[in-house]
């Protein structure tokens, strides 16, 4: 069986951990700070931002490729990348700007940890069956 949506979330995906990726580096260019946080709350922001993009994205990508490669129906497939990418820039956006808006952090979260929970009780379910 082809793989054909997967790669379209995962590379959205990686664009957004690139974006934060490019925020925490330009941060560490205009503030001089090479190495950790120096106690920079803006800094230490954005490096979580990034983590917990980094945290979240490998699971959900790998459950997205199992669901696909499961035969599950596209658009079932196309809701859980959409679920995926939309949550991690909410999340992203909700956490980085100042003052955060814990609002769009909640929804990111809640659409990420739903996906990844649906997704898995699917897998599981089609493999018991």
């Amino acid at each position: 069986m082809s793989i054909a949506i997967t790669p379209i979330y995962a590379a959205l995906t990686a664009l957004i951990f690139l974006t934060l990726s490019w925020r925490i580096i330009g941060y560490r260019r205009a503030n001089l700070i090479s190495l950790g946080d120096k106690g920079d709350k803006n800094l230490l922001k954005r490096i979580r931002a990034q983590a917990n993009c980094a945290e979240y994205a490998p699971l959900a990508l790998m459950i997205l490729l199992l669901v696909e490669l499961s035969g599950a129906p596209a658009v079932a497939v196309h809701l859980m990348g959409a679920a995926l990418v939309i949550g991690r820039v909410l999340h992203a956006y909700g956490f980085a700007t100042t003052p955060q808006k814990l609002i769009f952090r909640q929804i990111g979260t809640l659409l990420s940890l739903c996906m990844i929970g649906l997704g898995a009780l699917g897998l599981l379910a089609h493999a018991l069956t």
